[in-house]
């Protein structure tokens, strides 16, 4: 796996985003609470799987051959983490670490980090300039925290070929002082247009899978894409799903469904809809 591997899982992870609603959205009176803790929970972990993909991406060595080799793009590199990390790369082991230190430090996103994303990556390697089906990159967190929330778990990006891939998130859990919120996960990223392009704002995917998981009071879900989740990386509406839904189902059998394209339109919005039982109300995602 290689740096234009992770370019593609750093950018199409964020389409694993499910699920932050509006405030006014938390207050509705006929959803359960339990499913919108379980699916702001779900978004949550989903933006953070989002975030590991971009740090590794622009810390990924520029030639994997070569121990401490540099990076391809250091200006990606400060943009995402700027001086909070230190990174190493063992060409043996095939495996970068990247070490954010035992104390807070605070990224250009404003968020803080500390703790260690070690990464192994298998299988073989790029042919002219394209990444194999088979590539993979393991990813093990070391005592790493976000904004003092404890993050734990694996996670397995396997190339599919094409720029597709899927992420298989194991044993994963985010630990906050309103309790802890743990889940297992797979998804099928697969592109449907833009692979081998120098831009990402031709790409587009289709993302598919399931999550199970306990949300942060204890309540057990699932969330189940039901129709495949629409992500197009045009200009304006890289920031949410353009189409698809998702089933939440809580332990207490309840559940909710969510439509990120109420209109049939496909419009590049944050317009989505929830529906629980006959009743449906319109919704803006966060």
């Amino acid at each position: 796996m290689t740096t234009a591997t992770l370019r593609s899982l750093g950018f199409a992870a964020l389409a694993g985003g499910l699920l932050c609603f509006t405030t006014a959205c938390n207050k509705d009176q006929d959803a359960a609470p339990e499913n919108l803790e379980s699916a702001e929970d779900s978004g949550n972990a989903e933006d953070e799987n989002a975030a590991i993909g971009d740090i590794i991406e622009v810390a990924a060595p520029g030639n994997e051959k070569v121990s401490n080799s540099a990076v391809r793009e250091p200006a990606d590199l400060l943009r995402v983490f700027g001086t909070c990390a230190t990174r190493s790369y063992n060409q043996e082991t095939r495996t970068l670490t990247i070490d954010f230190g035992l104390t807070n430090c605070v990224c250009p996103n404003g968020k803080t980090r500390r703790g260690k994303i070690v990464v192994v990556f298998g299988g073989p390697y790029r042919l002219n300039g394209v990444v194999q089906a088979g590539a993979t990159a393991a990813v093990t967190l070391v005592d790493y925290f976000v904004n003092d929330r404890q993050h734990t778990g694996t996670r397995l990006f396997t190339s599919l070929g094409s720029g597709s891939f899927t992420l298989d998130v194991q044993k994963a859990s985010i630990i906050t002082a309103e309790g802890t919120h743990s889940w297992t996960s797979q998804r099928t990223y697969t592109r449907t247009a833009g692979f081998g392009t120098p831009t990402i704002q031709d790409d587009k995917f289709q993302v598919t899978g399931q999550a199970t998981g306990t949300n942060r009071k204890g309540v057990g879900y699932t969330a189940q894409i039901q129709q495949p989740l629409i992500k197009n990386f045009t200009l304006g509406c890289a920031r949410h799903f353009t189409a698809g839904t998702v089933n939440i189902t809580n332990s207490k059998g309840k559940s909710l469904l969510l439509n990120y394209d109420p209109t049939g339109t496909e419009a590049c919005d944050n317009i989505a809809s929830i529906t629980v039982g006959n009743v449906t109300r319109t919704i803006r995602l966060r």
